[in-house]
């Protein structure tokens, strides 16, 4: 972490919302959040907040039937007042948007990426992130929250002897967070106002055992230099490890 340390020694950047560079906004996991799903959460980050339901459900797919595999999947969704502005719902425009489908595929394979499908038999889990306010961040706070929820589902279906072990069937944990480049300055979790102004704007979702699933980043107003990718990705780490922490504390909660 000797970048980090370099960086907020040299740093006199005053944020928005007053966090140092490498500070997380307040987190917040809320579980049991509404009673019918068989994992529900409510995942808050500073102003940023969806709602992650688990839904589970003894078979799979067409084509993965007699494969002994289970399954994980995810749909993402915003709110109409999600945002500053009414969005119109894409179910009445009837087309979902590449956005929505883009961020409910990466939300499925970050989960996936943590879970053992032989261990789940053939039953499926389906989740649903719904944006109910809209700060930044809503993909990763989806992941954050989702894994939450997949837990308590999992957890569920072995109460109901749908599985034999939910700890089995989880190989890791999982966690997603952004960090950007503001004014030339790396930064962890940026709520709208950096993002939208961002240099380079990237997701990193990671494992508990430190691993990456997913990394997506984007240089919006100049390249961004290889020293600048590992401040980044340490910043990235450090945020990673603080929300497996929020994870955990939140499932020891009854």
């Amino acid at each position: 972490m000797a970048e980090i340390k370099d960086l907020l020694d040299n740093n006199t950047v005053v944020r928005p919302d007053g966090r140092a560079v490498d500070e997380l906004r307040p987190v917040k996991i809320t579980r049991h959040f509404t009673d019918a799903p068989e994992g529900s959460v409510l995942i808050e980050c500073g102003n940023t907040r969806v709602m992650c339901t688990a839904t589970f459900a003894p078979g799979v797919p067409r084509w993965r039937k007699d494969s002994g595999l289970g399954w994980v999947t995810a749909e993402y969704a915003m709110l109409p007042r999600a945002t500053s502005e009414r969005t119109p719902r894409e179910s009445v425009k009837g087309k979902v948007g590449g956005r929505t489908q883009e961020i409910s595929r990466l939300v499925g394979r970050c989960l996936r990426g943590v879970i053992d499908m032989k261990a789940l038999g053939e039953n499926q889990v389906q989740l649903d992130c719904d944006v109910l306010q809209a700060d930044g961040g809503t993909r990763t706070a989806s992941v954050t929250g989702a894994y939450v929820a997949l837990v308590d589902a999992l957890h569920w279906a072995e109460k109901h002897k749908h599985i034999r072990s939910a700890q089995k069937a989880i190989k890791d944990q999982i966690s997603a967070v952004s960090v950007g480049i503001i004014n030339g300055t790396p930064m962890l979790d940026l709520p709208y106002i950096e993002d939208s102004q961002a240099m380079t704007d990237m997701n990193v979702a990671m494992t508990g055992s430190g691993k990456f699933i997913e990394i997506q980043g984007t240089a919006e107003h100049r390249p961004f230099t290889r020293d600048e990718l590992n401040v980044l990705l340490e910043l990235a780490e450090k945020g990673n490890k603080e929300l497996q922490r929020a994870q955990n504390e939140a499932l020891t909660k009854d």
